[in-house]
């Protein structure tokens, strides 16, 4: 009886949670039944330009839902520093500009390196903000907390400075006409170009699910499993042999790479670079929507890259004094709901949380959001 007594749910579950135990519940096929619907919608917005989302006559709205799916991706990219590795990065405007930088140098008939396609700019662009990843966190990822968070944020600090400072990068004057991706249309104008935000945020959304896909699985793998270790107790992990300070590097570096392919995107879109938009209060909008959407759930950190990307520009009034609302905000969700709007539940990795349900023999009662976690040094199941 006491058993049967323990197996059972709490009385008081959470609408979030029984949302996510049926989701839970279905198969796989019922899964993507749900989401390639949802999928298509997205693509479809800016064609529809639904009455309640619309941001014009004030902002172009399919821009605007490019900026929504730039921040997106770039929230994914910084959640697996933060949210996944538990790693306080304020400078991941460095590696975002970075790759704003490679796609300039590289494309912009302003540089003496404008020889490649802008195509195969992006993968140059995750492949040298990688290696910027590296280069920041072989020797800073040993330190914790407050110290790795001030390094970090020098160096989102001295890429803007070298930017300014460095004749090849152009300072202030920067780089104008960056590449586009290919493709003409009938009147034989440019597909890709800078006031028809479509085509730009079709191919946004592709990378955001691309890379979606790929950070999933990496949450369910090994790496995934040691990320969760180290940032819910770092030292515990090592003492258990997770090599902590091989996964920061991998988080680090994955996260540079997303920062880096995000920076490229703004760069081809916009058309034009300089070093006045990566400051630290751009690094600290990228953080917010982190932590505002619910550190450590991918979908939590796109729904708020789509507050402090969307509302500024939905409601026109409130541009000017976006920092101070959204400051207060925060403010506000770290006193009542500091885990987010839709905060991470850790839940058994892989195969784990059948495993628990028939050890318990009540598979029907067991919460997907059960707090245990796969052993971190344990491969998971297929």
């Amino acid at each position: 009886m006491n058993a049967h007594h323990t197996a059972s749910p709490p009385a008081k579950v959470s609408g979030m949670q029984t949302m996510r135990d049926k989701w839970n519940s279905l198969s796989r096929v019922q899964q993507w039944a749900v989401l390639i619907p949802l999928v298509v919608l997205i693509y479809l917005l800016p064609v529809l330009n639904p009455p309640l989302l619309t941001t014009e006559p004030n902002y172009n709205f399919p821009i605007a839902m490019f900026d929504v799916a730039r921040y997106a991706l770039i929230a994914i990219g910084l959640n697996v520093v933060v949210g996944q590795a538990g790693l306080l990065d304020l400078g991941y405007v460095g590696f975002f500009a970075v790759g704003a930088y490679v796609a300039a140098l590289f494309t912009s008939p302003d540089s003496m390196l404008h020889k490649l396609p802008y195509l195969a700019v992006l993968p140059l662009a995750v492949v040298v903000t990688m290696f910027f990843g590296v280069i920041l966190g072989a020797p800073t990822l040993r330190l914790r907390g407050d110290y790795l968070a001030i390094v970090t944020l020098g160096f989102g600090e001295m890429v803007r400075l070298l930017a300014d400072q460095v004749p090849a990068l152009r300072g202030n004057s920067g780089f104008q006409t960056v590449g586009h991706p290919p493709g003409t249309r009938a009147d034989g104008t440019a597909l890709f170009n800078q006031t028809d935000g479509k085509p730009w945020y079709w191919l946004a959304v592709t990378l955001v699910i691309g890379v979606l896909l790929l950070v999933g699985n990496l949450e369910r793998s090994r790496v995934g499993r040691a990320w969760v270790a180290i940032r819910e107790d770092e030292a515990v992990a090592e003492i258990m042999g997770v090599p902590t300070f091989k996964y920061k590097i991998w988080a680090f570096v994955i996260g540079a790479a997303i920062g880096g392919l995000s920076g490229a995107l703004y760069a081809g879109q916009i058309g034009f670079v300089n070093n006045q938009k990566f400051d630290v209060t751009t690094s600290v909008l990228f953080l917010a929507a982190v932590v505002l959407g619910g550190s450590g759930n991918k979908v939590g950190v796109m729904l708020g890259a789509f507050v402090i990307a969307y509302l500024p520009l939905r409601f026109s009034g409130i541009a000017e004094y976006k920092y101070l609302i959204f400051g207060l905000a925060l403010i506000v969700l770290m006193l009542f709901r500091p885990q987010g709007l839709l905060g991470a539940r850790q839940r058994l990795l892989a195969k784990g949380r059948e495993a628990y349900q028939r050890l318990l023999g009540r598979p029907e009662q067991i919460s997907s959001d059960s707090s245990l976690v796969a052993e971190p040094g344990k491969e998971a199941g297929a």
